[in-house]
């Protein structure tokens, strides 16, 4: 497993998950992708994607104006 990690902060619906599905398509299975957003949105429509997609969210937190998203991707590798 590898972590990595994706800042999409100051971008706005539907920006975040567009980047969070670009750098998931580059991970393999079992790799950990945490996201920073700065959109309110991103806390229900970045789970909402990885569950759609068959990925798995490890976390959410919420430190002052970020949104810290945990995923472990689950690729057809």
């Amino acid at each position: 497993m590898t972590e990595h990690q994706l800042d999409a902060r100051r971008l706005l619906c539907p920006l975040p998950v567009i980047r969070t599905q670009d750098a998931i398509s580059k991970l393999h299975s079992g790799d950990l992708l945490i996201v920073t957003s700065t959109d309110p949105g991103a806390k229900m429509d970045i789970p909402t994607w990885s569950r759609i997609n068959g990925h798995e969210v490890i976390d959410i937190k919420e430190q002052d104006y970020e949104i810290i998203i945990s995923i472990k991707v689950n690729t057809q590798d």
